[in-house]
């Protein structure tokens, strides 16, 4: 079973995130999960998403796991939550900031021996959609790391689930994708 667990603040997009990858894995024939928990429900208040993945139905609907992956779409989570807890010896961990992985990971002793990639989604939202939502880049960045699908047949799923927005949000979130897909290292 692949697991996921997204780091956020409440407003960034991390439930309609994990909610989109949900459906886009949906269409494959694989069960998925996607569910949040919420401290405060203010927005702003650090909170966390999870999504579940696998070829069989999930019996399991516990919060706690162990992390194939790590979104953490607000970088500042990196210094105020262990987003190392209960991680395996190969978690990837996929964080936003603007620093290098290199410079990220020398102010953060936590993420030392990790396997830590690097994108700027909060960036990237801001300039192609004109709101700080970093989900969308963020998925796009998962995809590289990953390689669960390819980013067109990603993208197309992703145009089908925002179909209820206007096509210009819809065109910004896939050139959010598609950058963070390039630009993740």
């Amino acid at each position: 079973m692949l697991e996921i667990r997204w780091h956020s603040r409440a407003g960034q997009g991390a439930v309609t995130g994990a909610k989109g990858l949900a459906d886009v894995i949906s269409t494959t024939g694989k069960h998925v999960q996607a569910f949040a928990f919420y401290g405060s429900a203010k927005r702003g208040a650090a909170m966390t998403a999870y999504n579940r993945v696998d070829d069989k139905v999930i019996m399991n609907h516990e919060k706690y796991m162990e992390p194939d992956y790590v979104f953490v779409i607000d970088p500042a989570l990196v210094y105020t939550t262990d987003v190392t807890v209960n991680g395996k010896d190969n978690t990837k961990y996929i964080i936003t900031t603007h620093m290098s992985t290199e410079e990220l990971v020398a102010s953060q002793p936590k993420l030392e021996g990790k396997d830590v990639y690097t994108v700027d989604c909060i960036k990237i939202a801001q300039e192609t959609i004109g709101r700080p939502i970093p989900n969308t880049p963020m998925l796009g960045a998962f995809m590289k790391v990953s390689g669960m699908y390819d980013i067109e047949f990603f993208k197309e799923n992703m145009m089908r689930i925002l179909d209820k927005l206007p096509k210009k949000i819809v065109d910004a979130n896939m050139i959010a994708i598609q950058r963070a897909y390039d630009e993740v290292k």
